[in-house]
């Protein structure tokens, strides 16, 4: 049995760790699934010393007005898609409307991806011959993804979808892809919308591979073993750079509301703003 070491971040009964909401660390966490949970996003944001605010408005939690009494906010994946007509899912789109405002820190992480890039106009899709990532695929960053939040972006990462998204004509692609061309992009000065799940812990995998072992069936996808195997050769990089990334994306947020003046200046990251081709 391999002990698995990136899980085990402490929350109370409702999924939340402990502490005030006046917290200045406070992240905003929202999952689509009953049981999902932040993985090592959010054991990684907790040891940095953030608070998370899990919510799961699928199930009925109300999301903020105002990003007021957060820094930053994450929406992560689910099995539904961003071109889905529910009422719940048409208004977490439109909601990212108040991180995006307020220049807090917003990732999108596979669904959340493609949720934002909804948000901003561009096109969710899937491939004529319903082919998928499932399991580890390479991306190749750009200059700009290697220069951004984390530095040097991993070149091998783990994927679960079979939709992909287009990125905003004004955002910085930060990584492509084959299959998918675009696997990562910023927008504005920190909005992240990443199409690979860095959250994802071998025990994760572990679940998602049995539970869902339907989806290994689809064209392209990989079998199991090598998910599991390519947990150990490619991981630690994936992990170097995801401690890296939340840092100083969170730190982005600090920087701007240290200095209010920055509101209407240009990103952080302005010097990066390569139009995505």
């Amino acid at each position: 049995m391999i002990a698995n070491p990136c899980e085990g971040w402490q929350a109370d009964k409702n999924g939340t760790n402990m502490a005030s909401e006046s917290n200045p660390r406070r992240v905003l966490i929202v999952l689509h699934q009953e049981h999902s949970t932040p993985g090592r996003i959010g054991r990684l944001l907790v040891e940095q010393g953030a608070v998370l605010d899990i919510r799961r408005p699928r199930f009925g939690d109300p999301l903020p007005q105002t990003m007021e009494r957060h820094a930053g906010a994450i929406i992560f994946g689910g099995p539904m898609s961003a071109n889905d007509s529910d009422e719940w899912l048409k208004r977490e789109i439109d909601w990212i409307a108040a991180p995006l405002a307020e220049r807090k820190p917003f990732l999108g992480v596979c669904l959340g991806g493609q949720m934002l890039a909804r948000h901003l106009g561009r096109r969710v899709y899937s491939l004529a011959d319903g082919s998928a990532e499932i399991g580890y695929y390479p991306i190749s960053p750009t200059a700009a993804g290697d220069a951004s939040f984390g530095g040097p972006m991993p070149r091998m990462v783990y994927q679960w979808h079979r939709e992909g998204f287009d990125p905003p004509g004004d955002a910085t692609l930060l990584a492509e892809g084959d299959q998918f061309p675009t696997q990562a992009f910023l927008y504005g000065p920190n909005a992240v919308a990443l199409q690979f799940h860095p959250e994802v812990t071998y025990a994760m995998m572990c679940r998602w591979t049995t539970r869902a072992h339907e989806r290994m069936q689809l064209p392209k996808a990989k079998p199991r073993q090598e998910h599991l195997d390519g947990w150990f050769q490619y991981d630690p990089a994936v992990a170097a750079w995801l401690g890296r990334f939340l840092r100083q994306w969170l730190e982005s947020g600090d920087a701007r509301a240290a200095q209010p003046a920055l509101a209407d200046a240009p990103p952080l990251f302005g010097e990066l703003s390569v139009a995505a081709q």
